[in-house]
């Protein structure tokens, strides 16, 4: 690659200039314990090395990893093997996602002992799937790693695909997709990428899912069917994408990296959470940016946190301590803090009269009615593809399945920090539904904008027309309400394609395609929202 290019996207990323040239390897064979060989590039530095960088991908080795990992850490020093997971771009086997990644993994560290220029310092960097295969990784840490670089990385993936209860359509099917089609090449790839809203339309819309996928998927990604029918928690099929052990395992310092609008946000505060509380080296980085959105508007800051980690924690540099970096979203305002959640104060909201919220309860319950056939939209929010991010959400709260309740004008800011939770009395003509609830910060002009969320699919056993109590842990959050503002908080029934609509009528997510519609009746005076201040 030109060294002007190399050069100019350092600045670009603001980092370090170079320290060194290095050479390029693009066709490295590294031998699984069963005879596969997987792929791999090898950015080797001139002269004396500061250790090795292994970053395991499906997504190829060309751009942008070979880019963003492979030649700016090169030129600064490092060893860098960016190395096909089996069964993509050249690399043998069958790609089997998540499932595979635990052997494979040591097995290529046990390669690269056996190379002369490895000298026993390890790091593991990436972030996505990239960074699920360094949690596969520290379930048995090697000996001669150094330390690990996560972004935006899932250590449970059922977690990710059915936390909430119901099957995270949206962004799964659009994966599945994407990979299926990913190595394809030149006109015919760009007409892919250009037209993947649409043709991934029909998989969201029609039932039942797993047929609904297939013209979609046309046989490429047999995973898909297999993860909407494995759908009951305890099932033995998740065991190979659990890698929750990596956390009381690893003994490296470890940092971390996510956006506030990634889908992986809360099992990166989780992991952050774990190795705190084992007095592990840990550094925690949150920006105001998407899943993609790390990657691309933030990568001039963790493109250097990063570097200055492994100079640090790899090289044997001197440096400051780990810190935990987090945004202020509607103060925009970046802040180092001493630990995640800082200090916070309670503060209690009650749904009241007219669609308010305060310090009064409706005496009166509120209903809404939600009608699979119509499903409620998602808007915005912690997804992969799609409308994705913080959004205005008028449109949505404008339909008669959403209900809001919404502060007076603030009189001071507010500053919400950590978990808002909500604690919901409710009542429903059929068991069979789901509860979506989300904050949104409404400006003076009524623009609605969501900072936080969650779906929770409900007990069906509970009999249809009791009053439930259930409670929803929102997304964590660091958010301003500037005075003058207002909090929002909306109640629906759902919110696909971000998740697959509750049917109501039981059943498997994979080849349901009854509907029944059902009535939420809110018990105001029985619930409210408690929300963290700073």
């Amino acid at each position: 690659m030109p060294r002007p290019l190399i050069s100019l996207l350092g600045r670009a990323l603001r980092l370090p200039p170079p320290r060194t040239t290095y050479e390029v390897n693009h066709d490295v064979a590294i031998p699984m314990r069963d005879g596969v060989v997987l792929r791999a590039g090898h950015y080797a530095p001139a002269g004396e090395a500061r250790g090795t960088v292994l970053v395991r991908t499906p997504y190829g080795r060309g751009l942008p990893a070979s880019l963003v990992q492979g030649h700016m850490l090169a030129a600064r020093g490092y060893h860098v093997v960016v190395s096909s997971v089996r069964g993509t771009f050249g690399s043998g086997g069958t790609f089997v996602p998540m499932a595979q990644e635990a052997a494979d993994g040591q097995d290529t560290v046990a390669w690269l002992r056996t190379c002369d220029w490895f000298d026993g310092r390890l790091a593991t960097l990436g972030g996505s799937y990239l960074g699920w295969t360094q949690w596969t990784l520290l379930q048995e840490p090697p000996p001669e790693l150094r330390t690990a670089v996560i972004s935006v990385g899932p250590h449970d993936f059922r977690s990710a695909v059915y936390g909430t209860g119901a099957f995270t359509l949206g962004d799964f099917l659009s994966w599945s997709h994407q990979i299926a089609g990913q190595e394809e090449r030149g006109l015919r790839r760009i007409r892919n990428l250009a037209t993947a809203a649409r043709r991934i339309r029909p998989g969201l819309q029609r039932l039942p899912l797993a047929d609904a996928a297939e013209p979609v998927l046309r046989g490429r990604a047999p995973w898909y069917r297999e993860w909407l029918s494995h759908h009951e928690e305890t099932d033995p099929f998740w065991e190979p994408m659990r890698a929750g052990v990596a956390l009381d395992r690893v003994t490296v310092p470890v940092m971390l990296i996510s956006g506030w609008q990634d889908l992986f946000l809360d099992q990166t505060l989780d992991q952050y959470a774990a190795l705190r509380a084992r007095n592990l080296e840990v550094s925690l980085l949150v920006g105001p940016w998407t899943h993609i959105g790390v990657a691309t508007k933030g990568a001039p800051r963790t493109e250097p946190a990063a570097l200055a980690w492994l100079d640090r924690h790899l090289a044997g540099d001197p440096g400051t301590p780990a810190a935990v970096r987090m945004f202020r979203t509607g103060e925009n305002k970046w802040h180092e803090l001493a630990d995640w959640p800082p200090p916070t104060t309670p503060r209690r909201f009650a749904l009241g009269t007219g669609g308010t919220l305060g310090s009064v309860p409706a005496a009166e319950p509120v209903s809404f009615r939600y009608d699979p056939a119509d499903p409620t939209p998602s808007v915005g929010g912690r997804v992969l593809s799609g409308s994705m991010g913080v959004r205005d959400n008028r449109a949505l709260e404008a339909r008669a399945d959403v209900v809001t309740f919404t502060t007076p004008p603030l009189t001071t800011n507010l500053d919400v920090a950590g978990t808002p939770v909500l604690d919901l009395a409710l009542s429903l003509d059929n068991p069979h539904a789901d509860v979506f609830a989300r904050l949104c910060d409404v400006d003076p002009a009524g623009r609605s904008r969501n900072f936080s969320d969650a779906l929770l699919r409900l007990d069906p056993a509970v009999p249809a027309g009791s009053v439930q109590h259930v409670t929803l842990r929102l997304d964590q959050c660091f958010h301003r309400l500037p005075a003058g503002h207002r909090l929002r908080l909306q109640i629906s029934g759902g919110a696909h394609p971000r998740y697959a609509r509750n049917l109501g009528t039981g059943g498997s997510p994979a080849y349901g395609s009854d509907t029944a519609p059902s009535v939420h009746t809110i018990h105001c005076a029985e619930s409210s929202l408690t929300v963290q201040t700073s």
